[in-house]
C-alpha cells in the first residue's frame, strides 16, 4: 500500500479552482502536483499564483506518475469526459457536481472506475463541513424526534451578475436545479438518506440572459435550461420535502429546515461548511443555537476525505454513488416537471443495493492534521 501525501491535480482552472487550491494546498496529507486547463496559459498563472510545479493541458497532468487524484474542475458537460480520460491514465478521480449530465453517463463512469479498481468521488463536500455534520448528529441524536418532512428554497437572480462568464449556468447540466440543487439534495441525503420519489414543476422566466461583469458585460445568451423548479420528495425512511431553485427571483431567499416529532431544525446553508444551527423544540416559543462542531476549511474537504479513505482502505462519504443518486434524483425531478407526473427512483434498489446516508465525521476530524506520514 502506497504512503504519504496523496497526490493530487486540478484540472479547469475557472473561478471556482481558486479556492480548492487554497484549500487543497493547506493539507498536509495531499500534494497539489499540477494544474490543467483548456487555456494553457490560464493554467501556468494558476499554478504560480499558489505555487504548483507543473502547468498545461489534460494529458501533462495525466503524465505525472504521482498523481494519484485528478479534481475535475471542468464546465458540466465536460465532467464525465474528462473523468473517464483520467480513469483510463489509472487516475481516481473526484469532481465537481454533477458528476455527469445524465444518469447513464454517470452510471458508466462508475461502472469503468470499478473495473479498474478506481474511487470516483463527487462534490459538493460542503456536507462534510461542521454546520451539515451538525445537523446531522442532532438529527441522528433525536434532538427533533422521528423526522417527519423538510422545506429548502434557494431563490436568487442567478449568478450572471457576478460571473464573468456566465453562460454554462443556463446549458444543460446547470440551471438551479443542477447548479445549485445538489448542494440541497445531498445534504437532505445525509440527514434523511436517499429519495425514492419524486414530483415536481419547473418554468423558464427569461429566454436570454445578460453577463453583468467582466469582459463579456454586455454580452446577451440563451437560456436552455429551466430556471425556476419546484420539487416534491419522498424519502424511503418516510419523511418528505419540498424544494424550490430558483434563477428567476429577485427576493433572495435561503431556507432550510428539518422538521420532527419533537422539533423543527433550521439548517445552515448547505452551499457553505458553517453554522449557525438552530432549533425550536416542540413547547418552546424561541429558537436556540445548537453547538456546531467539525472542520470549515472549505472546497477540498471531500477530496482530503477521499484521500484518507485512499490511503486506510476505507469507503469515502463524498462518493460517486452518492454523487450518481443526486443526480438521479435531478434528473428524476427534470422529467417530472417535463411530463407533469410522478418518478419512482426504484429506492430501495430490488437488489437491495442502494445508496445510503453516509457515516458523520468523527468528531475531531482535522484537514490540518498531518496523520498520513511522509512517505
Amino acid at each position: 500500500m502506497s504512503t504519504g501525501p496523496v497526490g493530487v491535480a486540478v484540472v479547469g482552472a475557472g473561478v471556482i479552482s481558486g479556492e480548492y487550491l487554497r484549500t487543497l494546498g493547506s493539507f498536509p496529507d495531499v500534494r497539489v502536483l499540477g494544474v490543467a486547463d483548456l487555456d494553457t496559459d490560464r493554467a501556468a498563472a494558476a499554478a504560480r499564483e499558489h505555487g504548483v510545479p507543473v502547468a498545461g493541458d489534460l494529458d501533462t497532468v495525466l503524465a505525472l506518475p504521482e498523481v494519484e487524484i485528478v479534481v475535475n474542475l471542468t464546465v458540466p458537460a465536460a465532467h464525465a469526459e474528462v473523468a473517464t480520460a483520467a480513469l483510463r491514465a489509472g487516475k481516481h478521480v473526484y469532481g465537481e457536481k454533477p458528476l455527469a449530465t445524465v444518469p447513464t453517463a454517470g452510471e458508466k463512469l462508475l461502472s469503468e472506475a470499478a473495473e479498474r479498481g478506481l474511487l470516483v468521488g463527487n462534490a459538493p463536500d460542503t456536507f462534510l463541513g461542521a454546520g451539515i455534520q451538525s445537523a446531522v448528529r442532532a438529527v441522528r441524536a433525536g434532538t427533533i424526534g422521528t423526522p417527519v418532512a423538510a422545506s429548502t428554497a434557494l431563490l436568487s437572480l442567478g449568478p450572471e451578475s457576478w460571473h464573468p462568464d456566465p453562460a454554462f449556468f443556463y446549458q444543460p447540466g446547470a440551471g438551479p436545479l443542477f447548479d445549485i440543487g445538489p448542494y440541497y439534495l445531498t445534504a437532505l441525503v445525509a440527514l434523511l438518506g436517499p429519495v425514492s420519489r419524486v414530483t415536481a414543476t419547473a418554468g423558464k422566466g427569461r429566454a436570454r440572459r445578460t453577463t453583468g461583469s467582466g469582459p463579456k458585460a454586455g454580452e446577451t445568451f440563451p437560456v436552455d435550461v429551466p430556471t425556476h423548479v419546484g420539487a416534491l420528495l419522498d424519502f424511503a425512511s418516510g419523511p418528505a420535502a419540498h424544494s424550490v431553485f430558483s434563477f428567476d427571483s429577485s427576493l433572495r431567499r435561503i431556507q432550510f429546515e428539518v422538521t420532527g416529532s419533537e422539533g423543527t431544525l433550521a439548517v445552515p446553508d448547505p452551499n457553505t461548511f458553517r453554522g449557525p444551527l438552530r432549533l425550536l423544540a416542540n413547547g418552546e416559543d424561541e429558537w436556540r443555537e445548537l453547538p456546531v462542531d467539525g472542520a470549515t476549511a472549505g472546497r477540498g474537504l471531500g477530496v482530503l476525505e477521499m484521500a484518507r479513505a485512499l490511503r486506510f482502505g476505507e469507503p469515502h462519504r463524498a462518493s460517486g454513488a452518492l454523487g450518481l443518486h443526486v443526480l438521479k434524483v435531478m434528473a428524476a425531478i427534470t422529467d417530472a416537471a417535463e411530463h407533469r407526473d410522478v418518478r419512482d427512483l426504484g429506492v430501495p434498489a430490488p437488489d437491495g443495493v442502494a445508496v445510503t446516508a453516509p457515516e458523520p465525521l468523527p468528531l475531531g476530524w482535522d484537514p490540518s492534521a498531518p496523520l498520513l506520514g511522509a512517505g
